[in-house]
């Protein structure tokens, strides 16, 4: 063999399959930022149309999880796609700044604001801990491989953008949808401040489960309403998970329409729901009891009775909001805590006790339970009930409870003077429904998410009591508390001294230098986050020149539908008239192998810079772009494992492609495709219906399908069929000749498709390839290959004899042979696939497709030698139609080509080899019509 290697084409491997992808994609990085990668690309795509995918941002608090990477990895494969379309789509990160979590943290630190440490240096130090917490998870996502304006990121609190906050309040302000209320909203008795409804997520508690009795005051009043019926010794009965509502109890309320019945047991009488009564007996243990009277909840209305503890009595009010799901059918009515109790009393002047203060502790006008705290007081309430012979009976329930996203402790409804952006006033909450429907919403089901979500949500409580966060800069009459009527004019001029200062100049100013001091007063509220992060359409998008809104893209995850999505399309709705965005895409969760949810406790935590470590960002990248990210993304070291095979696939298939194409100068030797051998022109076409499929499933966000294609094109169609089959033409035909360029042609064409397919996805992988690409027979090659566009020379396969469907059919005979070959290997016939004579009995139908290969069936099917008859002998297969005769040649190995033919040695010159291989050596080189 030696005496002929020069005269083999073998390839010269230029590109390494080291496996140490973890410690050279930091020098790709490093050679990234070095020539300004992102730079060129925005030169390179200056005045083409924009595709703007505006960045989520992600809270600056903690190490960025295997969520964060999710996320942004499917960001930059968007912004990548779109950039290889043609598009200008640049690609601004931001981070969320302000908040509690922030303050939780510096607060341990320095302690509390106004206490140990001054405001002002309270909010310094906020500043400087988000900004090392940006500073971080910066790091962290660039890593990733994910390209963006990372020198000029956004950041919510950098003055400008505290400004603009500002500013986009003001215009909410001037377009007539905020206002002042006193109403019950989530409060955290931790954090001390009012939340919105997207700040809440539910968690399992253990309440209470109690039933309680309201004594008859208006004992006549009841036995008119149940006709006569004796009402002495009588208590309405209500059901509560919140003993420590209890005190501020002002009402009972009923259904009107409800039929209502008088329960007799013992020596006591209930008033309970028809529908109910028996459940509530039954819990109750009571056994021996009797209906005796009914009637209807509007009769019951405004009738009288005592409180179960204070001594006050109360009114049986109506409201819809009373069901027979559960409980009794008469609800204890404390307006101070309830949304639905809040809104139900107004029509009866009953208004607010204001009983807990911020702390959650019982203010001291709180009869009896003055000083304790909410979270401790629902024992001592029952305890208080049971003395006083008023509980009817209690138990102890597990149920979904709404919990501060961010302390994860208990929330309570507060009522308490705050500001709202109106869902009702100036139509914000009809015209948000319409946008909704304008926007393409990816998964579709997103859209009837949000919309349930938009038509159901009460007004936006948009004012927290916090210090780190921008303040709603509002001059208020300290009469009426009333907005100054200058009230958008006003925060404009104090925008332009938070542009220069920061959120510090709102509380340094004398209000003397804007308004009537004697008048006119400044508040200390803060702004929901939530507030800061939905305004970056209008702080972002509209304020930098070269972005333009509305969005093309916002892409989070599923959590999102209730909170940014929602938040900035009504914010936008508001200050714009429309939609935020063009297109809503959302993903699904991180899980386990096992689908549970990830979590410290139970150990199956994945950390993405653990991965990266150990696999590379590319390994990560490409289990991103195969998960389907509609539901949830499962991922484990095993999967990891997978996929970091599917990855050497992919990178093994470049590898052969590059080497292969050693010596090849498409100016020089790009064969035209009417010149390419038949088999060549099929592995084209195969690239150009595969490019197809993917730039398709790019456009559609279609993720997994691209990687499925992709690895099915490299792993299927390549590596199982066409570059198992070409080794041989590749390595033996005569160098340069028409066999071994229309080979490298092929070759050349897929793999500048398969490097820009690549791109998105595998950026580092990618990024390595193209610079060992040969140069274009038409000019240079763009500096990188997220600067180039989808390749544009392939070409579908037209008129040719041996059709697509025909090399369907064929690769499927190609696996039966390989199958019955390996059968043959393992009983010891045969030593490989070379030393396999075989006759392929074929039917009619599949001897015609079969027999356009000619005297080629053999380098198709990797035998020295394939008889193809017709007729019905042979070993039978999976293939109808198609049997098989295999058995071992008796002829010579070729020492060159390593085929078993009768002619090795019929050369004196080349006793080694055969003719074929003397051609090739010495010849003008071997005619290859097919293959």
């Amino acid at each position: 063999m030696s005496d002929y290697k020069d005269t083999l084409n073998l390839p010269k491997t230029k590109f390494e399959m080291r496996g140490n992808l973890p410690n050279r994609e930091p020098k790709m990085l490093a050679e990234w930022d070095k020539n300004d990668l992102y730079g060129e690309i925005r030169k390179a795509r200056a005045g083409r149309e924009q595709f703007i995918l505006h960045d989520g941002p992600p809270y600056a608090n903690g190490n960025i999880h295997i969520g964060h990477s999710v996320n942004k990895i499917l960001k930059d494969i968007v912004v990548k796609s779109k950039t290889i379309s043609g598009f200008d789509s640049p690609y601004v990160p931001g981070w969320d700044c302000h908040g509690l979590p922030i303050e939780n943290v510096v607060e341990k630190k320095v302690g509390k604001a106004g206490q140990k440490v001054s405001h002002a240096d309270f909010r310094q130090k906020c500043r400087d801990y988000a900004e090392k917490q940006v500073d971080g998870q910066m790091k962290d996502f660039v890593r990733l491989g994910v390209l963006g304006e990372w020198d000029n990121p956004y950041k919510t609190m950098n003055f400008s953008f505290e400004a603009n906050i500002v500013r986009a309040l003001s215009k909410l302000v001037k377009n007539g949808h905020m206002h002042k209320g006193e109403k019950p909203v989530y409060w955290s008795v931790v954090g001390g401040s009012s939340l919105a409804e997207a700040e809440v997520e539910y968690q399992d508690k253990t309440s209470f489960s109690i039933y309680v009795r309201y004594p008859l005051a208006d004992i006549e009043g009841f036995e008119k309403a149940f006709d006569g019926a004796a009402c002495k010794n009588t208590s309405v009965v209500i059901w509560t998970t919140t003993p420590w509502t209890l005190p501020s109890s002002q009402a009972v309320t009923v259904h009107a329409d409800f039929r209502y019945v008088l329960v007799k047991a013992g020596d006591e009488q209930f008033v309970l729901a028809e529908d109910l009564y028996k459940q509530v007996m039954e819990e109750a243990e009571i056994t021996d009891y009797d209906v005796i009277a009914t009637t209807t909840g509007d009769r019951l209305e405004n009738l009288q009775i005592n409180h179960p503890f204070y001594d006050k009595t109360l009114p049986v009010i109506v409201g819809d909001h009373v069901t027979t799901d559960a409980g009794t059918g008469l609800v204890h009515t404390a307006p101070d805590h309830g949304p639905d109790d809040f809104q139900v009393v107004k029509k009866y002047g009953i208004g607010l006790l204001n009983y807990v203060m911020a702390n959650g502790v019982f203010s001291d006008d709180t009869p009896i339970f003055n000083g304790q705290h909410v979270y401790k007081v629902d024992q001592p309430i029952v305890e208080h009930l049971v003395e006083n012979g008023k509980l009817l009976h209690q138990d102890k329930i597990r149920h979904s409870y709404p919990h501060c996203w961010r302390t994860k402790t208990p929330l309570i409804y507060r009522a308490t003077p705050q500001w709202f952006i109106s869902m009702s006033q100036n139509g914000l909450q009809s015209t948000a429904m319409q946008e909704i429907k304008k926007v393409k919403w990816v998964p579709d089901w997103g859209q009837a998410r949000i919309e349930s979500m938009v038509e159901s949500r009460p007004d936006w409580c948009i004012s927290r009591q916090r210090t780190w966060g921008v303040p709603l800069c509002l001059f208020i009459d300290k009469k009426d508390g009333q907005p100054h009527p200058d009230a958008a004019e006003l925060m404009e001029k104090v925008s332009q001294l938070i542009e220069e200062k920061g959120i510090q100049a709102w509380y340094d100013l004398d209000a003397a230098d804007y308004v009537d001091a004697d008048k006119y007063e400044k508040i200390d509220d803060t702004l929901d986050v939530w507030f800061d992060s939905g305004v970056t359409h209008y702080c972002v998008l509209s304020a930098r020149d070269y972005l333009s809104q509305p969005a093309d893209l916002y892409l989070e995850g599923s959590d999102q539908h209730r909170g940014w999505f929602q938040s900035s399309l009504l914010t936008s709705v508001g200050i714009h008239g429309h939609a935020p965005y063009k297109h809503c895409l959302t993903h699904g969760f991180v899980v386990d192998g096992k689908g549970e949810k990830m979590s410290k406790s139970k150990g199956n935590v994945m950390a993405p810079n653990d991965v990266i470590n150990k696999l590379g960002a590319d390994v990560l990248r490409l289990w991103v772009s195969s998960a389907d990210y509609r539901g949830e993304m499962a991922v484990s070291d095993e999967i990891l494992k997978r996929t970091g095979d599917t990855y050497r696939r992919l990178r093994n298939t470049s590898r052969f492609l590059l080497a292969n194409l050693e010596g090849f100068e498409p100016s020089m030797d790009l064969l035209a495709k009417d010149e390419l051998l038949p088999l060549d022109r099929w592995a084209v076409d195969v690239a150009y219906q595969a490019q197809a499929a993917i730039i398709d499933a790019y456009e559609n966000y279609n993720f997994w399908v691209v990687a499925q294609k992709i690895h099915h094109f490299c792993s299927i169609d390549m590596g199982s069929f066409y570059l198992d089959i070409i080794k041989d033409r590749q390595y033996t035909a005569k160098r340069g000749s028409k066999a071994q360029r229309s080979c490298q042609t092929a070759l050349y064409h897929i793999v500048e498709a398969l490097v820009r397919w690549m791109a998105p996805i595998l950026s580092f992988t990618a990024n390595e390839i193209w610079p060992l690409l040969p140069q274009p027979a038409n000019g240079e090659r763009e500096k990188s290959v997220f600067i180039s566009e989808w390749y544009e020379g392939l070409f579908p396969m037209e008129n040719a004899d041996i059709t697509t469907e025909d090399w369907d059919r064929i690769s499927n005979v190609k696996d039966a042979i390989n199958k019955a070959i390996e059968v043959k290997r393992k009983e010891g016939v045969i030593g490989g696939s070379l030393q396999a004579e075989v006759t392929i009995h074929a039917d009619e139908q599949l001897h015609a497709v079969l027999s356009k290969l000619e005297d080629e069936l053999r380098f198709v099917f990797i035998t020295s030698q394939a008889k193809l008859v017709n007729d019905d002998a042979g070993e039978a297969t999976d293939i109808e139609g198609l049997k098989l005769t295999i058995n071992a040649s008796d002829a010579e190995k070729c020492e060159r080509c390593w085929h078993y033919r009768d002619d090795v040695g019929s050369n004196s010159d080349h006793p080694t080899i055969c003719n074929r291989c003397v051609e090739n050596v010495v010849g003008d080189g071997e005619v290859r019509h097919y293959a």
